[in-house]
């Protein structure tokens, strides 16, 4: 078969189009998976024996991509969806959402990014920055006091309906803010407005978070007008160790008033391929006919078997007002992809 010049020179002409077409914009996927075995017991609670998802980090799959727009200016999405491989089941939880983790598309430059739709919560970002085992549902004390069921804190880790904007790194200085709309859901009592400042540099760095909830899935508690939220966070890294400390408060307004007060203390120190985690938490709620404290300890050794692979062991201690002591101790893999 024989091609005359001209065509050869537009099939050349396409391919030059389409490489700088791919050139322009990219999809990827990535991922965690985390596994273990465990004994887990909160305060109060019953002791279950269980292969579990999530210990360290909650499993999840993502899809995210961006396309130059020229000027500086890029537009992005990113898809995440949470899972468990113990059942290999959607979400954290049954009936969860399926993009729960992100599900959000927007426009970015130099100086930041602006981005509509499902954004995680930048209290939730300043939390899991700051103490030892990171975004651990099942092991960290500042989570599990904020976040998990039973926390102090109204609402998830992430926001729907929301507006975010994430500034630029300005020599290791960067701002995030976020904001969601009520959009007439029941009982809800008006928007959300959260953000933070985060300082990465060197030996030190910290943080400040605040956030105001007036809605939530699927509504605020009867009496409860608002709650509002504070945090200040910081690291020091002595290279032989790292030293973690978290203070903050979460109060809510209304017919029923409480205030609890937060605060963590802990380290991680290199040893061999991997490090030692200690963390200890308390929180203090008291109110309306209300004082309970909650006492958390975690130690756990998390051990790097490649840059995207670590095998982790936890043993955890749950202490709360009017309650049994829990004690659970669990130990698992976490894979990167």
């Amino acid at each position: 078969m024989r091609f005359s010049p001209r065509a050869l020179a537009l099939a050349a002409a396409a391919s030059c189009a389409c490489a700088g077409a791919s050139a322009q914009s990219s999809v990827s996927v990535y991922g965690l998976m985390d596994a273990s075995v465990r004994s887990y017991q909160l305060a109060g609670a019953v002791k279950n024996k269980e292969v579990a998802s999530g210990d360290m980090t909650t499993s999840f799959l993502g899809f995210k991509g961006t396309e130059d727009l020229g000027g500086g200016v890029s537009a992005i999405f990113l898809l995440e969806h949470f899972m468990r491989p113990d059942v290999g089941q959607a979400g954290r939880f049954n009936g969860d959402l399926f993009w729960a983790r992100s599900a959000w598309v927007g426009l970015s430059s130099q100086y930041g990014a602006v981005t509509l739709g499902r954004n995680t919560n930048p209290f939730f970002v300043s939390t899991l920055a700051f103490n030892p085992f990171g975004d651990s549902f099942s092991y960290s004390p500042s989570i599990l006091h904020y976040f998990q069921s039973g926390g102090a804190l109204i609402g998830d880790s992430g926001w729907s309906n929301s507006v975010a904007f994430k500034s630029a790194n300005f020599s290791g200085l960067s701002v995030n803010l976020i904001g969601n709309l009520a959009e007439n859901g029941a009982n809800q009592k008006g928007n959300n407005v959260g953000g933070n400042v985060m300082y990465f540099g060197g030996m030190f760095s910290g943080t400040a978070a605040y956030q105001n909830v007036k809605n939530a899935t699927p509504g605020l508690a009867a009496g409860l007008d608002n709650q509002a939220s504070w945090q200040l966070g910081g690291t020091v890294d002595f290279t032989v160790a790292k030293a973690f400390a978290q203070y903050g408060q979460v109060k809510n307004e209304g017919l029923a008033p409480l205030k609890t007060k937060i605060f963590q203390v802990g380290a991680s120190v290199p040893i061999g391929a991997g490090k030692a985690l200690l963390a200890y938490g308390e929180s203090d709620a008291e109110g309306s006919g209300v004082d309970v404290t909650r006492k958390t300890t975690s130690i756990g050794y998390d051990h790097y078997l490649s840059k995207r692979t670590d095998f982790y062991a936890v043993y955890m201690n749950d202490k709360k007002t009017g309650l049994s002591s829990g004690n659970s101790v669990g130990a698992g893999v976490r894979l990167r992809y």
